[in-house]
């Protein structure tokens, strides 16, 4: 991949708004990236507000990931596990609401200001896409009984879902090679706003080493491969196991089934809804779910240069992705 020079432009609080190269052309993708950040992006207030404001309860559930890591897809399956007892599979919210707004990030919501959060009904159940260094020290503390789920996923793959998903906010572009060779020499320079993935997901693992108790570590692509299998295994950590006789029943495949990307894609909140935050169709939140699909996307080159930087990252963790 050849080495563009740029120029970073920061905006509004630091915020890194832009990466220039040297090719005119790229102003589309610098826009493009400006309109990313006013609705992907998290506001300084937000992250201040979680951290000065949030006191976990013993109870409460909070699910992170860096964004595009399978997050609508665990939200899903959390809120359903944790919810089983009041809502079958026929009546769930999930027919009706999309998995983000059920299960709200919590970085969007003002604490300070909204009743609602201090009032929720127990277990309360959130999400973050901040680095487990800016979590609230309430939530980290390892006397604390709140439970922490963080799922990761194969960088490439998740650098390919970023990329389609930037898309929707920039109206539809098509994607052009000088655009996407730029987008993904930011990401492996770690020019992102939640920063680099690779401190992003190494932090959390880190952590889920000393709180075993505390912090579940999931990979997307063990969950695709043996979905059945971690559902229960999420369950049990969160304290909210399958009895024997569920398990007889088939409620955990049923759970699996339901929760899988093709089957919400097809829930008609999801084809024809529209997130209120963030001012994008629900259908933004679902692609393809596939692993292995930046075979299909990345030139030689770009696969070359990720798997090198993946692999001088995490070589001193037991975290390893296939790139078979």
């Amino acid at each position: 991949m050849e080495t563009l020079s740029r120029n970073i432009t920061k905006g509004k609080n630091n915020v890194v708004v832009a990466a220039k190269g040297e090719d005119d052309d790229l102003d589309e993708v610098e826009e493009i990236m400006k309109r990313v950040q006013k609705k992907e992006h998290p506001t300084i207030e937000g992250v201040i507000s979680f951290q000065k404001h949030y006191v976990a309860n013993d109870d409460d559930i909070v699910l992170a990931s860096c964004p595009k890591s399978g997050t609508t897809w665990l939200k899903a399956l959390t809120f359903t596990i944790i919810n089983r007892s009041h809502f079958t599979l026929s009546n769930t919210p999930l027919l009706v609401s999309n998995p983000h707004d059920l299960v709200p990030e919590i970085s969007l919501i003002d604490l300070h200001t909204i009743d609602d959060y201090h009032h929720k009904n127990s277990p309360r159940l959130f999400s973050t896409h901040n680095a487990y260094s800016l979590l609230p020290l309430s939530l980290k503390n390892n006397n604390s009984k709140c439970k922490i789920v963080y799922i990761c996923r194969n960088p490439l793959d998740l650098f390919v879902s970023l990329w389609y998903f930037s898309q929707k906010f920039s109206g539809g572009e098509k994607i052009k090679p000088h655009s996407l060779d730029l987008y993904f020499d930011n990401f492996c320079q770690g020019i992102h706003a939640f920063g680099p993935f690779w401190n992003h997901v190494l932090e959390f693992w880190k952590a889920s080493q000393e709180m075993s108790h505390k912090i579940l570590f999931l990979k997307y692509e063990d969950l695709k491969k043996d979905n059945v299998f971690f559902v229960k295994k999420l369950a049990d950590f969160l304290e909210f196991p399958f009895s024997l006789e569920e398990e007889q029943q088939g409620m955990i495949e049923e759970i699996s089934k339901f929760c899988s990307i093709e089957r919400m894609k097809s829930f008609e909140i999801n084809k024809v809804g529209k997130h209120d935050s963030l001012s994008i169709p629900n259908s933004s939140f679902f692609r393809k779910g596939k692993v292995g699909d930046w075979r299909n996307i990345l030139t030689p080159q770009m696969v070359d240069n990720g798997k090198k930087l993946i692999q001088e990252k995490f070589r001193d963790s037991n975290i390893s992705f296939d790139f078979e």
